[in-house]
């Protein structure tokens, strides 16, 4: 072969892998440059919505029980809370209880349950608020538990001084669970190995590339374990019931309304407007008194635009991954029916 052609193939071969190469590193840094603008909007949307939303309620003038809708995950109030008809907004709740707290027009709470349960935090602190609430008011709290009244929507439920079911509600799922996923298997099969410089041997606990020591597993066992003896606690102050009788049926099942019943583990089976109306005789209160519930949402215009705005906002397959791994393996405490 001449050594002009012989060169032409090897300048050749340069382009051809020159070209590869930066068309790599330019696709890298096209995805990082486009995660970049997307956390820039994500950031720009969720300072707007904040600056836009206030989470005082503008209370009835007249009389009113103030409804409390526990609606799908109980966890942090965030961009979705507001820009969704039915998510559970937790800044929005604990601020309205404070406002009826101080309300002398309040009558009364009505908590209407439609949830799998959500974080240990968030259940434990809307729990807690409610008591005060009591507390300080000696105003009644009633519950009403719809499709589903899991983990820590039956938490939060404790604090009702009693309970109706629709008949076709599952209750209960008295328990905690923490949720971890591991990719070892896979990084290995990908020739992938994860380094943590760590301060401690358990500093990285939980991370997908390596798998829980024995220790770390007891670790995690004794805040599970923690968690599981408070919520037992909570059960019992509420229904006013045993240790040993809470336990026996706390094993993280889930339960028919008929058998949640005969469990004591709700008071009546009925209908929602069975248990409004027996709230208002029970409190010596109007039949037609006013149930009150917080607009959980801006309305339809800013919904409308918020949705368009996360739909235009693309996601990298490294944010749909992480997507996942925050919804099914976060490590976080949760009261939840998986």
């Amino acid at each position: 072969m001449k050594t002009k052609q012989l060169a032409g193939i090897i300048i050749t071969g340069i382009v051809i892998i020159a070209t590869g190469i930066t068309g790599i590193f330019a696709n890298v840094i096209s995805n990082s440059i486009t995660e970049t603008q997307n956390q820039a909007k994500k950031s720009i949307l969720e300072g707007f919505l904040e600056s836009q939303t206030d989470k005082t309620v503008s209370l009835p003038s007249e009389d009113f029980i103030g409804v409390l809708n526990i609606e799908g995950t109980i966890e942090a109030s965030s961009v979705s809370s507001w820009s969704s008809s039915s998510v559970y907004n937790h800044d929005l709740y604990m601020n309205y209880v404070d406002q009826m707290i101080d309300a002398d027009n309040n009558k009364g709470i009505f908590l209407y349950v439609d949830s799998p349960g959500g974080t240990v935090y968030q259940s434990d602190e809307m729990y807690l608020k409610l008591m005060e609430y009591k507390e300080k008011t000696n105003r009644p709290v009633w519950a009403y538990f719809a499709g589903e009244a899991c983990s820590g929507g039956y938490y939060i439920s404790m604090a009702a001084d009693k309970i109706y079911a629709n008949r076709n509600c599952w209750t209960g799922s008295i328990g905690v669970i923490i949720s971890l996923m591991n990719f070892k298997k896979l990084y290995d099969k990908l020739g992938i190995k994860e380094t943590d410089i760590t301060s401690g041997k358990n500093k990285a606990m939980g991370a997908a590339g390596a798998e829980l020591t024995d220790e770390q597993n007891d670790i995690l066992q004794s805040l599970v374990d923690e968690a599981y003896d408070q919520f037992i606690d909570i059960v019992c102050n509420g229904r006013g019931m045993d240790d040993e009788t809470v336990r026996s049926i706390a094993d993280g099942r889930i339960y028919s309304a008929k058998q949640a019943l005969g469990n004591g583990l709700i008071d009546e089976i009925g209908q929602l407007e069975d248990a409004k109306l027996d709230l208002a005789v029970a409190s010596g209160l109007p039949e037609n008194i006013t149930f009150f519930s917080p607009d959980n949402k801006l309305s339809s215009l800013m919904r409308l635009v918020l949705g368009t705005a996360e739909k235009v906002i693309p996601k990298s397959d490294a944010s749909l991954a992480d997507d996942i791994i925050k919804n099914k393996g976060n490590g976080v405490l949760m009261y939840y029916a998986g």
